[in-house]
C-alpha cells in the first residue's frame, strides 16, 4: 500500500514510563504502515530533561511555535520521591506547564464517548468539554518554607513606588508560603479562545472561579471575561443561540452534575486540571479524553490528558503483560495528523486522522478493549479484554 505523504513535520515529544512504551507501539502498529511519518523529535523523558538541564523542553515548545503542530506523550513531573528514583539534580518543572507558558493558549479536553461505556452520572447525555487556562497560577509559582520567627510579605515595586503587603507573621510557628501570578494579556487570550470555541461548537460556555474569596485575583478573570464578552461576543452568541455565564466554581460543580452535558466549562489552570480528570473518569476512563492546546497565534499541541501509568510500567518492567488503555494517546496522534493535514491542504492525511479514530471506536464497540473499559462495559457485544498490543493490532485490522 502506498503510504500517505506529509508536507511538513510534526513536533514529536516523547515521554516517560508506560506511555513511552505505548507511544512506540502506536507508531509501529498504527502510523508507520500507513503514513510516511515526518516528525521533529524531542525526548522529554525525565533522563533527557535532566541531562539537558530541561533545555530540551524549551526547544520543543519553540519548535511547536515554528512548525504549528505538536504531539506530546505523557511525562513525569518529579516530586521528592522521583528525585531519588531518577537521581535528579532538582525537581524539574512540569513540561506541560513550561510548554503552555511558551504557547500561552487554552487546553480543550473532551471525553471520547463510545456506545457501551455509560457515564457514571446518569443525566450526562453529551460530552462536557473542559477549557483550561494554560498559563500561570501554581504552575509558575514561587514557594518557600518559612522558619519560626520570620515574616512573609508580598512586595510590588515600580520605578517610583513600592507596596508591601504582609502575608503572615510566622512568629509562633514555621510554615509555607507561595506566590503566583497571571497576566491580563494571557487571560484575554484565554477568554477569546473560549468564546471562539463555543461559537465554533455552538455550545453554551460556563466560566467558573472563586471571586467571592479571591476578590482581586479571581475577580480580575471574571471582569476580563465580562468585558470581552460584552464588547465583542454578546451579539454573536445571541445569533448562534448559545449562552455565556459566570458562576462560582463550587456552584459550577453542582450544576454540571445535574446537567445533561453538552457545554464548555472554562476553568482556571489548576481547576481545569482537576475537573478534567473528574469529567474523564465520570465518563468512563481517564484514558478516554482528548486534549489539545490552542494558542492565540494558531499553534496546536495534542496530548493525552492522563499521566504516565507508573503502576503498569513497573509490571511491564517485571515482564508482565499489561492492558493499558492507549486511546487518549491514539487520539493525540490522530488529532495532530488531522490538523497537520488541514493546515497543509493534505486531505489524505486529515482523512487518515478521522479513520484512525473511527477504527479505534469501532474496535471498542465490537467488544474488544483494555481492562479498564471491560469492567464498566455495558454494550451488546461480549467484552473481550486485550493487552495493549493486542488492542492496537485489533484497531489496525479495522483500519486496513
Amino acid at each position: 500500500m502506498k503510504k500517505i505523504g506529509m508536507n511538513t513535520p510534526l513536533v514529536e515529544m516523547d515521554g516517560d514510563e508506560m506511555t513511552r512504551v505505548i507511544w512506540a507501539m502506536i507508531k509501529d502498529i498504527l502510523l508507520k504502515p500507513y503514513v510516511d511519518l515526518k516528525t521533529e523529535y524531542y525526548d522529554l523523558g525525565l533522563p533527557s530533561r535532566e541531562a539537558s538541564g530541561d533545555k530540551v523542553t524549551h526547544e520543543a515548545a519553540a519548535a511547536v511555535k515554528r512548525l504549528g503542530v505538536g504531539v506530546k506523550c505523557a511525562t513525569i513531573t518529579p516530586n521528592a520521591q522521583r528525585v531519588t528514583e531518577y537521581n535528579l539534580t532538582q525537581m524539574w518543572k512540569s513540561p506541560n506547564g513550561t510548554i503552555r507558558a511558551v504557547l500561552d493558549g487554552t487546553v480543550f479536553r473532551t471525553p471520547i464517548m463510545v456506545k457501551g461505556i455509560v457515564p457514571y452520572i446518569p443525566t450526562w447525555e453529551k460530552p462536557i468539554t473542559i477549557a483550561r487556562h494554560a498559563y500561570g497560577d501554581i504552575y509558575k509559582d514561587v514557594e518557600a518554607y518559612v522558619s519560626k520567627g520570620e515574616k512573609a510579605s508580598l512586595v510590588v515595586s515600580g520605578k517610583t513606588s513600592e507596596r508591601v503587603l504582609e502575608i503572615f507573621d510566622f512568629s509562633k510557628t514555621g510554615g509555607v508560603v507561595m506566590g503566583m501570578h497571571n497576566t491580563d494579556a494571557s487571560v484575554r487570550s484565554f477568554a477569546r479562545s473560549c468564546f471562539n470555541y463555543a461559537l465554533d461548537r455552538r455550545q453554551d460556555l460556563w466560566f467558573a472561579a472563586k471571586d467571592t474569596i479571591s476578590k482581586t485575583y479571581d475577580h480580575r478573570f471574571k471582569d476580563i471575561f465580562a468585558d470581552i464578552f460584552t464588547k465583542e461576543y454578546e451579539d454573536k452568541f445571541k445569533e448562534a443561540g448559545v449562552e455565556y455565564f459566570y458562576t462560582l466554581i463550587d456552584d459550577a460543580v453542582a450544576r454540571v452534575i445535574r446537567s445533561k452535558g453538552g457545554m464548555i466549562w472554562a476553568c482556571k489552570n489548576y481547576d481545569g486540571d482537576v475537573m478534567s480528570d473528574m469529567v474523564a473518569t465520570a465518563f468512563g476512563s481517564l484514558a478516554m479524553m482528548t486534549s489539545v492546546l490552542v494558542s492565540p497565534d494558531g499553534n496546536y499541541e495534542y496530548e493525552a490528558a492522563h499521566g504516565t501509568v507508573t503502576r503498569h510500567y513497573y509490571k511491564y518492567k517485571a515482564g508482565q503483560t499489561t492492558s493499558t488503555n492507549p486511546v487518549a494517546t491514539i487520539f493525540a496522534w490522530s488529532g495532530a495528523l488531522r490538523k497537520r493535514g488541514q493546515l497543509d491542504g493534505n486531505d489524505a492525511l486529515a482523512a487518515f486522522g478521522d479513520k484512525l479514530e473511527r477504527a479505534t471506536i469501532d474496535t471498542i464497540e465490537a467488544g474488544e478493549m483494555t481492562g479498564d473499559l471491560a469492567v464498566i462495559w455495558k454494550g451488546e457485544a461480549q467484552a473481550k479484554t486485550l493487552s495493549t498490543e493486542e488492542f492496537l493490532k485489533a484497531v489496525a485490522k479495522r483500519l486496513d
